[in-house]
């Protein structure tokens, strides 16, 4: 075997993204929970490969494989928090665009997003009591639902005033789109709900079966746990293909862009038709 060339561009997924199978290959692979199992050790090894690869240094015997499975372990806990995490925290990390935000500024957001979401919980909670205990099992559903639509926007508002950056295909920064913005946060609210149904919503209709037969009135203490673990069954699978539904790098018509900045384009870069951007996660 001959030694791995140095042309392998590890700075981009290793799938095309540009398809659909190409982003659900990516996000399954740096969700793998099997990943959390790595040991210190292996996580330092995986560190110098990529490293010393960078640096234009093979490690002797490495295959091409190796290469990219030493470079998506050094990120796995964080992208696990990531996409398994419904809080006002996470929509703000991962947002898209670098506009800076004050302190006041991100305070009065994670204040409005928390408040709309509890208040929007315990609201729905209230309208199913008298309702049958199925339905009120697809309350968290709703809940999870509504409160990413109130806390997303609000953690991201700073995007909705100011905008994000697009780009042309090179990556030239061609200005600051609030257009982009609204779509970029709409396609992400998509995801995080779409990531929440099978994990809200087939647990609730399996436990409704088990607790009527003798299997779980005998054992009613595996209730708990078997319902996690359906939960986190589900979400095995849900988190990486929901979240490649979109595109990371998102496009959009130059036509649809904000006049000011579409004239901006149309003149410094009249042959420019499509701009690209974050749309975050």
């Amino acid at each position: 075997m001959g030694e791995l060339p140095l042309d392998i561009n590890i700075q981009e997924p290793r799938w095309d993204q540009s398809t659909f199978l190409g982003r659900a290959r990516h996000f399954f692979t740096v969700t793998d929970p099997r990943n959390l199992l790595l040991s210190g050790a292996q996580l330092e090894a995986s560190r110098n490969i990529v490293q010393n690869y960078r640096a234009g240094v093979v490690t002797p015997g490495i295959t091409e494989d190796q290469l990219w499975r030493a470079k998506k372990t050094p990120t796995v806990v964080f992208w696990q928090w990531v996409n398994q995490s419904f809080n006002a925290i996470v929509n703000y990390s991962n947002r898209s665009g670098d506009t800076p935000i004050t302190v006041r500024q991100l305070g009065t957001a994670y204040v409005s997003a928390t408040t709309g979401a509890v208040a929007t919980a315990l609201g729905l909670k209230s309208l199913t009591k008298h309702l049958p205990p199925l339905v009120g099992r697809f309350v968290p559903f709703a809940a999870v639902a509504a409160a990413n639509c109130i806390n997303i926007p609000l953690m991201r508002q700073r995007e909705l005033q100011v905008g994000i950056p697009v780009a042309d295909e090179a990556g030239q920064r061609l200005g600051y789109s609030v257009t982009a913005a609204k779509q970029g946060i709409f396609q992400v609210v998509i995801s995080r709900i779409c990531m929440a149904i099978p994990a809200m919503a087939i647990p609730p209709l399996i436990m409704d079966t088990l607790e009527k037969k003798d299997f779980l009135k005998r054992r009613p203490w595996l209730g708990a746990p078997l319902q996690v673990g359906l939960v986190g069954f589900c979400l095995v699978f849900a988190t990486p293909l929901c979240c490649a539904l979109f595109p990371q790098k998102s496009s959009i018509h130059v036509s649809k862009l904000e006049p000011e900045l579409r004239a901006q384009i149309h003149e410094q870069n009249p042959s420019v038709e499509v701009v690209y951007y974050n749309k975050g996660l």
